[in-house]
């Protein structure tokens, strides 16, 4: 997959250093595979939940999430939002990507 854009997960890892290893991990993974439906993003990330028409992926036991748009058929990844849990738990994502 190509994923757009790396600059958010740096961005994030510079603010929470302790995120950067999980990040760089999910990133790596992501960058190799190559999804067709919801099922094959399932078996990669068995944490992974959809949001409408948004990914939302558990990273670092759950302490951090990145919500992301996935195009299948473009083999695109595009990262809306890197958030601690607290962040997500707001719920203000959603209206930032347009998601209500």
């Amino acid at each position: 997959m190509h994923i757009i854009s790396k600059k958010r997960l740096r961005e994030f890892w510079s603010e929470f250093p302790e995120s950067e290893l999980a990040l760089r991990a999910w990133y790596r993974t992501v960058k190799h595979v190559h999804w067709k439906k919801f099922a094959d993003i399932r078996n990669t990330f068995n944490s992974v939940d959809v949001y409408r028409r948004f990914h939302v992926f558990n990273v670092s036991g759950n302490r951090y999430r990145i919500i992301a748009a996935i195009h299948f058929n473009t083999q695109r990844v595009f990262i809306l939002h890197v958030l601690t849990h607290e962040e997500y738990d707001t719920d203000r994502w959603k209206a930032d990507c347009e998601c209500d």
